[in-house]
């Protein structure tokens, strides 16, 4: 974490130094143990425990033997990978950890300033210091007493300002784990697409050692029983690509409101983040609740229906065909009329001679 290129921008160096001293998960002030991940970010070691379970559910119940696990940062999306210890086996960060303390020891003698905390716009020498809870507004004491808010109920500040940063808080550790599973889910369907690549090869090298045993007499339906697989094959990896786009736009309009709620939740001032927050929130939650997008079905990219079996008479190759497997008894019968019965076109077929 490079602290002094914080402290050196514009701003007290207090608060520059205060913002590089945010968990990212939390958004809290780091609380030790503070762990250094291999991206060199930082994390509360708690928090780097909550998203290691989130990440791996049943890490907890594997028995005797456990086994390590991983997580993405959250603020570089690196993936982390842990040894049988978990979360414990990562390096503390004693240098943010003496530098938390120092801060603390120096805020603690820092006198508040009037420009720090915002002013009732009307009654301006009056601190805002409640929350009127019927306008969902923070306000001021002398609103409250004499002005549009003397009818309304109020709440503190403080407690309204804890109780809904925890909800936003609550929301980003979701968005966090929600983009984790559709990063797992876009994996999964890659492997897939590569899976329905390899077989359909596979089916492609089988097919062909089959047809050149009788290369002359089967050439012609050879092709055409190839640009069959081909088409399945161009049909699948199409859908499973759009599948990859639709959860790769998901995840980037995802991530991009993560980063609009850590900025809004590293407001420290509890009025000027309640003025926003409300919104916020409601969004996240919409967005949370939207997004429901098509999976592919288990062995949807299996190809194994396209395979051949050449152990037939020379004279049924014309009649060749993909056929479903239910059907295999009735073309071994070899009768010529059942045989072109049999030989009409099915999508997922097995040939037979």
């Amino acid at each position: 974490m490079d602290f002094q290129s914080g402290i050196l921008q514009d701003g007290s160096p207090m608060e520059s130094l205060e913002k590089q001293l945010i968990c990212p998960i939390c958004l809290e002030m780091f609380s030790k143990p503070v762990v250094i991940l291999p991206c060199q970010h930082n994390l509360c070691r708690k928090c780097a425990n909550d998203v290691f379970q989130a990440a791996n559910p049943y890490w907890q119940s594997r028995g005797s033997v456990i086994s390590g696990g991983r997580f993405r940062c959250p603020s570089c999306r690196h993936e982390v990978l842990l040894d049988r210890h978990g979360v414990y086996g990562l390096q503390r960060n004693l240098l943010v950890e003496n530098i938390i303390d120092i801060y603390k020891q120096e805020c603690s003698s820092r006198p508040l300033k009037k420009g720090e905390h915002p002013m009732c716009k009307e009654h301006e020498d009056e601190r805002i210091n409640i929350y009127c809870v019927t306008c969902e507004v923070p306000t001021c004491s002398m609103c409250k007493v004499f002005g549009a808010h003397k009818d309304c109920e109020v709440a503190p500040l403080q407690s309204v300002f804890q109780g809904q940063k925890t909800e936003l808080n609550n929301c980003i550790s979701m968005l966090v784990a929600g983009n984790d599973r559709i990063q797992t889910i876009i994996s999964q369907l890659e492997d897939s697409c590569q899976s329905t690549e390899e077989n359909s090869e596979a089916a492609k090298r089988e097919l062909c050692a089959r047809f050149d045993a009788l290369a002359a007499l089967l050439e012609e339906k050879k092709a055409e029983l190839l640009q069959r697989i081909s088409q399945e094959q161009a049909d699948k990896t199409a859908f499973i690509q759009s599948l990859i786009c639709q959860y790769k736009e998901q995840l980037e309009k995802s991530s991009r409101l993560v980063e609009t709620a850590v900025q809004a939740a590293e407001e420290t001032g509890g009025a000027a983040f309640l003025m926003n927050a409300k919104q916020l929130i409601k969004t996240i939650v919409e967005a949370s609740k939207g997004g429901r997008l098509e999976k592919i079905e288990q062995g949807y990219e299996s190809m194994d229906a396209f395979s051949v079996s050449l152990e037939h008479l020379a004279e049924a190759v014309r009649a060749l065909d993909f056929e479903a497997a239910e059907e295999d008894e009735e073309y071994f019968d070899g009768e010529e009329e059942e045989v072109e019965e049999n030989a009409a076109p099915e999508r997922t077929v097995m040939a037979s001679l």
